[in-house]
């Protein structure tokens, strides 16, 4: 009778190993199909997404630099036509940052 409950334990651990195996592949399964899916997500939808966040950026970049070169030309003309005028606003800038600065 001994040898009853030994081949009863032996087949009952057999079978959770077994079991326990096919919990590992399913799980393993279903974690390879969710990393499919979620490496086609990027590929579909996100990177197109970031390509076209980073070409607004870059327009909205070259937007900007083509503003500030406006800007200087104008200031730069404005200073060639008003010099008096040019250099009274600049003390009057330099004046006003000494202002803040001190206290």
């Amino acid at each position: 009778m001994s040898s009853y409950p030994t081949n009863k334990t032996s087949g009952i651990g057999e079978s959770v190993s077994d079991l326990t195996q096919t919990a590992k592949d399913a799980a393993g399964a279903e974690l390879a199909a969710l990393r499919e899916k979620v490496e086609a997500l990027m590929r579909d939808r996100v990177t197109p997404a970031l390509a076209e966040v980073a070409g607004r950026a870059e327009d909205a970049a070259h937007g900007a630099m083509d503003a500030v070169r406006r800007q200087t030309g104008a200031l730069s003309a404005s200073v060639r036509e008003q010099p008096i005028a040019a250099i009274g606003a600049a003390a009057l800038a330099g004046i006003a940052i000494g202002l803040l600065l001190r206290r």
